[in-house]
């Protein structure tokens, strides 16, 4: 578990592309409704609900009663777990292919 108490893994809950959708909706808006959400989707509101409920679980969205309304918004720290794992394999991958060059323009 991490700081953030998460009962799910992120890569976990981003490996799906429905959500990894639902997460640039959120981006792109402060704050959305859960019928809203939905709009962008061809499943139902449960369906919806579903996938911001593992969401919520990894962290990456917050929620709030206005009402009878649930609106979802993004919390994008537990993002920066990903961001530094994809930045170790950047660099490898940098240092692998001036490795490459290297042998090549020995070779040559």
């Amino acid at each position: 578990m991490s700081e953030n108490n998460q009962l799910r893994d992120v890569f976990d809950a981003i490996a799906d592309p429905t959500r990894r959708r639902l997460i640039q909706l959120l981006a792109e808006a402060e704050e959305i409704p859960l019928h809203e959400l939905s709009a962008h989707f061809q499943m139902g509101r449960t369906a919806v609900s579903k996938h911001l409920t593992i969401l919520k679980e990894a962290g990456l969205v917050l929620d709030r009663k206005v009402g009878r309304e649930t609106r979802f918004r993004l919390n994008a720290s537990p993002l920066r777990e990903i961001q530094d794992w994809v930045a170790f394999y950047s660099k490898f991958w940098s240092s692998n292919m001036l490795r490459l060059n290297q042998l090549l323009e020995e070779e040559e």
